[in-house]
């Protein structure tokens, strides 16, 4: 009896022990696998990129490379933090990310590059690539014309923008598409859209490694590096065509908001960018994308805002601008 007893007591000790023991065992697992997952996944700044184009059977050409954040744009990189700092402690900014790239050295850095914001019109970008894509696969795309025949129903009214197209009148998609950048006019955009391959839109944004955007929902949450990509892709002239991309870099330099990231460089320079903004009554949203050709070098800047009000929102992309152009050609801008 006292045997009996004594392996029982014995079984249910060593059946305490193995349960917490597996317990012990998932949650260290299951932390463990959350921790390498997100590290994996998001930590751009510590990790190396390399994106090649997919769906072809011998060849896959290469998009893009990344190595780790660079260490030697470091001073920069706290000068830049201590401009949004500044801009925080005057309640202009809720928050901001930056990505820049010297194409000269290759290197990088990021600041806040986990953080999404609602892109606005820098979509438009992705959207311009998509049409030269399907012109590509049937040339005389963008030479069809469309009839603005249809008034669209605007959620809010843009702040920064010039031209639109008229109300009864036809153009072809060359045109709307030079309204939709230049003047980032959304009755263009709206009508563009109509007309898109929705399957090669979505595609754009997967062949460079991004999720597929949801094409009836009303936001596509990105980030300031995940913007960056179509402007590497357009630079690097590894998606379209080297024409073609040519082509989409000429109307992005005619783009007519000047007010940002370009007011904090000298107007000489060569340049092809896009701004978006967005938001809602109580946050405004401002956002700018640019390549910025030097006598000395190219380099990519984007940066995306968040603050309370739109007017005051373009002085932290000058700011912010007139920083990387300083430190990366060792002088201060010219008066502008």
């Amino acid at each position: 009896m006292t045997r009996i007893l004594n392996f029982k007591i014995n079984f249910k000790y060593v059946s305490v022990l193995v349960f917490i023991s597996v317990i012990a065992t998932y949650f260290i697992t299951q932390h463990f696998f959350i921790e390498k997952t997100s590290e994996t996944s998001t930590d751009v700044a510590n990790t190396i990129q390399v994106k090649r184009l997919e769906g072809y059977r011998f060849v896959k050409p290469l998009l893009y490379v990344d190595q780790v954040e660079s260490s030697d744009l470091a001073s920069m990189k706290s000068e830049i933090e201590n401009i949004i700092q500044a801009f925080q402690q005057k309640n202009v900014l809720k928050s901001a990310s930056v990505y820049l790239k010297d194409y000269n050295s290759n290197e990088w850095i990021g600041i806040n590059l986990e953080e999404k914001y609602k892109p606005g019109s820098l979509l438009k970008v992705p959207e311009l690539i998509t049409f030269l894509k399907m012109n590509e696969k049937n040339p005389g795309v963008l030479d069809k014309k469309i009839l603005f025949n249809k008034i669209y129903k605007a959620d809010k009214k843009p702040l920064f923008t010039s031209k639109s197209i008229e109300f009864g009148k036809s153009y072809s998609i060359r045109e709307l598409l030079y309204y939709m950048i230049v003047y980032s006019d959304n009755n263009a955009t709206y009508l563009l859209n109509e007309n898109i391959d929705v399957e090669l839109f979505k595609n754009v944004f997967t062949d460079l490694g991004l999720s597929a955007p949801d094409w009836n929902a009303t936001d596509y949450f990105i980030t300031s590096y995940e913007v960056s990509l179509f402007m590497r892709a357009l630079y690097n002239a590894s998606y379209l065509t080297i024409k073609d991309s040519e082509y989409a870099a000429s109307l992005l330099s005619k783009s007519e908001f000047k007010q940002g990231v370009l007011a904090g460089i000298p107007s000489n320079n060569d340049f092809f960018h896009k701004f978006g903004e967005a938001g809602d009554a109580i946050e405004k949203q401002l956002h700018e994308t640019v390549v910025v050709y030097t006598k000395n070098k190219a380099y990519l800047l984007t940066i995306m805002t968040k603050g309370s009000d739109f007017k005051t929102l373009p002085e932290v992309l000058k700011q912010i601008s007139a920083a990387v152009y300083r430190n990366l050609e060792g002088q201060s801008p010219e008066a502008l």
